[in-house]
């Protein structure tokens, strides 16, 4: 580990594409560099046990890429707003986000607890809000979300290749679909990206 990251790259290494269901030479975009984008946590609560094995997971592939010469950028968001999180404030009576500042210290905490290499970046929700709607727009104006009192779905139907990776096709994923109480979804595949505020609740102002 005393290398210098990207000094010299050991290549070499192989891995299996889940696409192609072959195990092949790694590549990069560029050379000697790897960008790793981890999902991060919903900071309403206290990370279990589940969530330092996968932790431990991707920490021990970032050492190994960086033993091997890599350059590796490290990303792992944080939702830092979210129903569950509005909920538990409420029930608390603090703020939302006194509620995910001190969450996210606790994860920090228990992270460092299990010797994982800090994120290089940790992207917060809350401070990507103009990109985000941008996003969500762009995919409206291409067909492959809609507005609906108020929340904005994605339509899982406009985009054949929807489960590529996983080798599934959407009828297979339709089982244990569902649309919940107050959805307006046009299909139970359909998920939500953007979500009405309530009165009291943070809100950005959005198309």
């Amino acid at each position: 580990m005393s290398q210098q990251p990207g000094s010299h790259v050991t290549t070499g290494l192989k891995v299996y594409n889940t696409l192609t269901r072959e195990v092949e030479t790694f590549q990069t975009l560029e050379p000697g560099k790897v960008s790793m984008y981890i999902c991060g946590v919903t900071v309403y609560d206290h990370a279990h046990i589940g969530h330092g094995m996968s932790s431990i997971t991707f920490d021990v592939i970032r050492r190994y890429l960086i033993y091997l010469g890599y350059d590796v950028t490290y990303a792992q968001n944080f939702t830092d707003i979210d129903d569950k999180i509005i909920n538990r404030a409420n029930a608390e009576g603090i703020d939302p986000f006194d509620l995910t500042e001190s969450m996210i210290a606790a994860w920090d905490s228990e992270m460092s607890a299990f010797n994982i290499l800090p994120a290089t970046i940790n992207p917060r929700a809350t401070r990507e809000m103009p990109q985000i709607i941008e996003m969500i727009q762009g995919l409206i104006d291409r067909g492959h979300a809609y507005e609906a009192g108020g929340d904005v779905y994605y339509k899982v139907r406009s985009f054949p290749q929807y489960g590529k990776l996983s080798h599934r096709n959407v009828d297979e994923l339709l089982i244990g679909a569902r649309i919940a109480a107050g959805e307006l979804k046009s299909d139970p595949l359909d998920f939500a990206l953007w979500k009405a505020g309530n009165p009291g609740e943070p809100t950005w102002e959005s198309p």
